[in-house]
């Protein structure tokens, strides 16, 4: 069996999840600057078996997509292009960085390591990464 990888899709920055070879736990994999995220997962899936990346997909409260979808679908085509033999799949992210956040404030981390948004990335795509999971096991 394959990990799942999750991946908070930004502008410039880009929050990496991966699971463990049983996919039961997701962890915090990296935070990659979003020119090199492609060659980031290459190099990642030359390494380990992935079966599926997961990307979050930004939504409104009224279920419909977010203005951040204009940059979202073209990085989820070439990655479907890149990546032909593996499951790409897309989830709710909504209020992941929120959730991150508020994470970070319960495990105690000081306002100034809280405003690393490399540190948030990575959360939120931890949280995508295990709602998306829960889901599946739910779902299956």
């Amino acid at each position: 069996m394959g990990r799942i990888l999750a991946i908070d899709y930004g502008q410039k920055r880009v929050g990496v999840a991966v699971t463990d070879e049983l996919q039961i736990i997701a962890t915090a994999l990296d935070t990659v600057h979003a020119k090199d995220i492609l060659d980031y997962l290459k190099s990642y899936t030359d390494k380990e078996q992935v079966d599926c990346i997961v990307v979050g997909e930004p939504r409104q409260m009224n279920n419909t997509a977010s203005e951040s979808v204009k940059f979202i679908d073209p990085f989820v085509r070439r990655l479907k292009k890149a990546f032909p033999q593996i499951l790409i799949d897309r989830y709710d992210e909504r209020f992941t960085s929120k959730m991150a956040t508020q994470t970070m404030i319960t495990a105690g981390l000081k306002k100034k390591d809280r405003q690393n948004k490399s540190t948030v990335d990575k959360i939120s795509a931890v949280i995508i990464l295990q709602s998306y999971m829960e889901y599946k096991a739910v779902n299956n």
